[in-house]
C-alpha cells in the first residue's frame, strides 16, 4: 500500500502469448445436430475414453452432471492427456466444448482436415465452461478430441463433454431437454445484507441461477445461495431458475426476503461504497486527523495494525508525534464522530512492509483476539486484510472466523490483495476471500505496481487502463465473489504509487464499464455487474495533497450508481 511498494513477477505478453491458444467464433446449428462425443458425462468410466500414463479415472464428485466426472492426473512429464475418436461428417463445422474445474485445463481437437483447435483456462475452483469450433476437412470423418493438464499442476476435472454437429454417424449421446423449475424455494436465513435460500434439486440441472427482483444476482450448482450486498430492512423478491446444457428453466415460484435491521443500532453500509487508507504516518503527504477524512469515504481503513513479538497477534500504536500531537482520546473521539456521520472506521493489517504470519490455529486464535482487542480499545468496526507478503488460507480463514465470532454480524472485512494475488482462484488470497465470502464485506483489489497482467478472457492488459481494470475484476467475478464483494483500488495520485495511476475519469469509466456496460474499451464484460460495491484508493493523505480532485470526482460517481 505504500507509496514505493515492492515489485512483483507478472505475466508477460511474451509467456502469455506462448501458452494462447485459438478460440474460433460461434457457428449456427441446425435441427439436425446433435452431440458425437459417447460417454460424454462419463457415466460408464472410461469407456470410450484413452488417458495417458493411466492418468484418468472417474469419480462421483464434483461433478457438474449426473453421477460422474473424470478426475485426470498429471505426473511427472505427462499431462494427463485424455482422447476420443468421434465420427464427423466432411466440410462441417461442429462446436467443441467441455465443463472443467481443478488445475489448468486444455480441450482441443486434432485431425480436423483444417485447422485444429484448442483453449484453455488457469486453475478454477468452480466449474467453467470451455468451448471452441473447428471445421472438418473434405475427407474427414473422424477427429480425436481432447482433454489436458499441465507439468506439475494439481489434478483437472471435467465432465459433460460435447462434440455438438451434424450426425457424423458414429451414435453419441442423447442431448438434455430443458430442466423444469425448481420447486420449493425457501428463504433460509437473514441478516442486515444478505437473504439465504434453499430449494429442491431439479432433476436434469448442471445449474441454478438466482434473480433478485428479476435480475440475475448469481449462479451457482448447490440448492442453495446467499445474495449479499444488500440494505438493512428491506424486502426482495427471489426467483430461481434450473440450467443444463439445453438451456434455462422457466422462473420459481417467488419467495420475499427481508433483511434485518443493523445490529447493534450502527449505520448500514450503502449499497456503493468508497474506500480510504488513512496513513499513520507522515511520509510526505498532507497528515491528517481522522477528522479532516474527507466526507465522500464510506470506509476509513486505518493503515496500519503492527505484529507483535506473539505469534500471529497485532497491535495498533497511534503516531502522536509524526501526526503533529493528535492524541489518543482524540483518535478515539475521531473515530465516534465518524461512525455518527454514518461512516466505517476499520483497522487495516499489513501493508508492504507488514510481517503478519497466521500459520498454525495458535498464530490464528491470537490473531482474532488481538484485533477483537484493538475493536473493543478504539471502537474500530472491523478489520482489513492487506498482506502483501503472502498469506496462509486455511488459518487466516480460521482467524477471521473467529474474529467474526467474537464482533458479530456487524463486522466489517475488506481486503486489499496485490493483481497477481486475485489471478486465480487457487491462489491463498483468493481462497480466503471465498471461504470467507459469507462474512466478507468488500476486496478492493489493487491495480497498480504490478505491471501487465491476465484478464478474464486470457488476453494480457497493461496497467493504466480502463481494460486493465475491468478485465481483472472480471477474474473475481466470474471466480466467485458477489459484485456487491468487489471493489476496485487506484492511487489517489502520482505520488500514490510507484505505477499504475490513472486519472479519475478512468476509475469512473471502469465502474460504467462493469455496472451498466458503458464507457468500455477494448474489454466489454458478457454481463453488467450493477451491484458492484465501488472504489478504493491509496490515499485519502495523498488525495488531500492533490486537492481532492480523485475523491471529489470517484466519490459522487460510485455513490451515484445504480
Amino acid at each position: 500500500m505504500s507509496p514505493h511498494k515492492r515489485s512483483i513477477r507478472f505475466w508477460s505478453g511474451a509467456v502469455t502469448a506462448a501458452l494462447t491458444l485459438s478460440l474460433a467464433g460461434a457457428a449456427q446449428a441446425s435441427a439436425a445436430d446433435i452431440n458425437n462425443s459417447t460417454n460424454a458425462g462419463f457415466e460408464s468410466g472410461l469407456t470410450d475414453w484413452t488417458c495417458s500414463a493411466s492418468s484418468g479415472t472417474t469419480v462421483s464428485s464434483p461433478v457438474h452432471g449426473g453421477s460422474a466426472a473424470l478426475k485426470a492426473t498429471p505426473a511427472g512429464q505427462d499431462n494427463a492427456r485424455c482422447t476420443q475418436t468421434v465420427a464427423v461428417r466432411p466440410n462441417s463445422t461442429y462446436t467443441l466444448s467441455a465443463w472443467v474445474q481443478g488445475g489448468y485445463a486444455y480441450l482441443g481437437a486434432t485431425g480436423t482436415g483444417t485447422t485444429d483447435v484448442s483453449t484453455w483456462t488457469p486453475d478454477s475452483t468452480a466449474w467453467k465452461q470451455l468451448s471452441t469450433t473447428f471445421t472438418t476437412g473434405a475427407s474427414t470423418t473422424s477427429v480425436t478430441v481432447y482433454t489436458h493438464g499441465w507439468y506439475g499442476q494439481a489434478a483437472y476435472y471435467a465432465d459433460d463433454v460435447s462434440v455438438y454437429g451434424p450426425d457424423g454417424g458414429g451414435g453419441g449421446d442423447p442431448e438434455p431437454s430443458v430442466p423444469g423449475a425448481p420447486s420449493g424455494v425457501s428463504v433460509s436465513g437473514t441478516s442486515s445484507s444478505s437473504v439465504s435460500l434453499a430449494w429442491s434439486t431439479v432433476s436434469g440441472a448442471t445449474g441454478y441461477t438466482v434473480y433478485r427482483d428479476g435480475t440475475k444476482v448469481t449462479a451457482v450448482t448447490g440448492t442453495s445461495a446467499t445474495v449479499t450486498g444488500l440494505a438493512a430492512s428491506t424486502s426482495y423478491s427471489f426467483q430461481v431458475t434450473a440450467t443444463n446444457a439445453a438451456g434455462e428453466s422457466a422462473k420459481s415460484t417467488a419467495v420475499t426476503g427481508t433483511t434485518t435491521a443493523t445490529s447493534e443500532g450502527g449505520t448500514a453500509l450503502p449499497k456503493h461504497a468508497v474506500t480510504g487508507y488513512w496513513q499513520n504516518f507522515n511520509n510526505g503527504a498532507t497528515v491528517q486527523k481522522l477528522s479532516d477524512v474527507q466526507s465522500q469515504y464510506d470506509i476509513i481503513a486505518v493503515a496500519f495494525a503492527d505484529a507483535t513479538t506473539t505469534p500471529g497477534a497485532v497491535t495498533f500504536n497511534l503516531d502522536s508525534a509524526g501526526l503533529g500531537g493528535y492524541t489518543v482520546d482524540q483518535f478515539k473521539a475521531d473515530i465516534k464522530t465518524k461512525q455518527a456521520a454514518g461512516k466505517k472506521v476499520i483497522v487495516s493489517v499489513g501493508g508492504q512492509n507488514g510481517t503478519v504470519s497466521v500459520t498454525d490455529p495458535t498464530s490464528a486464535t491470537n490473531f482474532a483476539n488481538s484485533v477483537y482487542a484493538l475493536m473493543q480499545t478504539y471502537g474500530f468496526d472491523g478489520v482489513d486484510i492487506d498482506l502483501e507478503n503472502g498469506l496462509n488460507a486455511t488459518y487466516m480463514t480460521q482467524a477471521l472466523r473467529a474474529l467474526a465470532a467474537q464482533a458479530g454480524s456487524s463486522l466489517i472485512l475488506t481486503m486489499a490483495p496485490q493483481t497477481i494475488d486475485m489471478q486465480s482462484t487457487s491462489n491463498a488470497y483468493f481462497q480466503t476471500a471465498l471461504n470467507v465470502k459469507d462474512i466478507l464485506t468488500v476486496v478492493n483489489m489493487q491495480y497498480y505496481n504490478s505491471g501487465s497482467m491476465l484478464g478474464c478472457d486470457g488476453k494480457v492488459y497493461s496497467q493504466g487502463s480502463v481494460d486493465f481494470l475491468t478485465a481483472l475484476a472480471c477474474i473475481q467475478l466470474e471466480g466467485g465473489l458477489a459484485p456487491s464483494q468487489v471493489g476496485l483500488g487506484l492511487p489517489a495520485s502520482t505520488s500514490g504509487a510507484g505505477s499504475g495511476y490513472v486519472s479519475p475519469t478512468v476509475v469512473n469509466n471502469a465502474l460504467d464499464c462493469l455496472t451498466a456496460g458503458t464507457s468500455c474499451g477494448s474489454f466489454k464484460p458478457s454481463t453488467t455487474y450493477p451491484d458492484l460495491r465501488g472504489a478504493m484508493t491509496w490515499s485519502t493523505n495523498w488525495d488531500a495533497t492533490a486537492g481532492n480532485a480523485w475523491s471529489n470526482a470517484v466519490g459522487p460517481h460510485v455513490h451515484a450508481l445504480p
